[in-house]
């Protein structure tokens, strides 16, 4: 689910943003995080999802589930892989509990080989990437034919036709910057912006996606530092209020038009994770080798929250 803070934006539309953690994860520590040991599978951890085929995710399948890219590559690796699996142990793969997590006669040979090829990553960027896309794959097979691929409930329990869409300003645009282990998960909250506002002013960003994560680099590029906002916590800034963003030089009025010259709107990224989670997101949205050695962040405040600019 959104973060505390990022969860206020859809009751009362503020945006803020936080401040770096300069703690960073060592390569055991991420490697414990996201392969913590394997646990037996109980009756009430199943879920009503069973067995399923691993087909290929098509273009439209992975659309429907809120994202505007392409199908990523290594989400689309990891499915070939289990279908490979499926065909040599002659068994079908079957998805129950939390996260769609792989159950049955292929959950341990399935768990040997993905900790073997996470082991012989050497580098961290690859290991980010192979654990988002394995993370990606297993909750959309284990997905299938149960869940709404919009809102994300049970099919039963779909509440889409109470989502009553409506527009947003276009001198905005979201982005939810969403840990892997959040999608597809039925409490989130994110996915109310883009039922909302639609994929054209909210897209989707998985954290080590590389199709998701270069989409909004090259955004964040085009529209400059100065246009580039982040929520979350913060316990020391200078204030910043709502309109020292908007009604400035280049954005003067809120009348639904574009003020800018150049029409590049302004970028707010809400962190969509656990606050464990949010402080990895966040270092990544900052680091100079991805954003370019020219963007940096200098922080602002409002009186509870914090947004945080890529400007000078």
């Amino acid at each position: 689910m959104l973060a505390a803070p990022a969860r206020l934006l859809l009751s009362r539309c503020c945006v803020s943003a936080l401040p770096a953690d300069k703690v960073r994860y060592s390569e055991r520590r991420l490697e414990a995080a996201h392969f913590p040991p394997m646990a037996a599978s109980s009756p009430e951890e199943e879920s009503p999802v069973g067995r399923m085929v691993a087909d290929p995710v098509s273009l439209c399948e992975w659309q429907a589930w809120g994202s505007s890219s392409t199908v990523p590559s290594l989400v689309v690796d990891v499915i070939d892989d289990l279908r490979d699996l499926e065909r040599d142990l002659d068994a079908h793969m079957n998805f129950g509990g939390h996260g769609g997590k792989l159950r049955g006669p292929l959950k341990i040979p399935e768990d040997k080989k993905r900790r073997t090829l996470f082991q012989s990553l050497t580098d961290s960027e690859q290991k980010i990437q192979y654990f988002a896309a394995r993370q990606i794959a297993h909750r959309m097979l284990g997905s299938r034919g149960y869940l709404c691929q919009r809102c994300w409930l049970a099919k039963e329990d779909c509440m889409c036709s109470r989502v009553v869409p409506c527009s947003l300003w276009n001198g905005i645009r979201f982005w939810l910057y969403m840990h892997p282990k959040d999608f597809l998960r039925q409490n989130n909250t994110g996915k109310l912006l883009w039922q909302l506002f639609g994929t054209q002013s909210v897209s989707l960003c998985i954290f080590g996606i590389h199709e998701h994560e270069e989409m909004m680099w090259d955004a964040f590029r085009s529209s400059g530092k100065e246009k580039i906002w982040f929520l979350y916590p913060s316990k020391s800034a200078a204030p910043k209020l709502v309109q020292d963003i908007f009604f400035n030089s280049s954005y003067s009025n809120l009348d639904g038009q574009m003020t800018d010259s150049k029409d590049q709107p302004l970028n707010f990224v809400l962190i969509d994770g656990t606050w464990s989670n949010s402080a990895a997101m966040y270092r990544r949205l900052k680091a100079p080798a991805i954003m370019g050695s020219n963007l940096y962040c200098s922080c602002r405040r409002w009186p509870s929250l914090r947004a945080t600019s890529f400007s000078s």
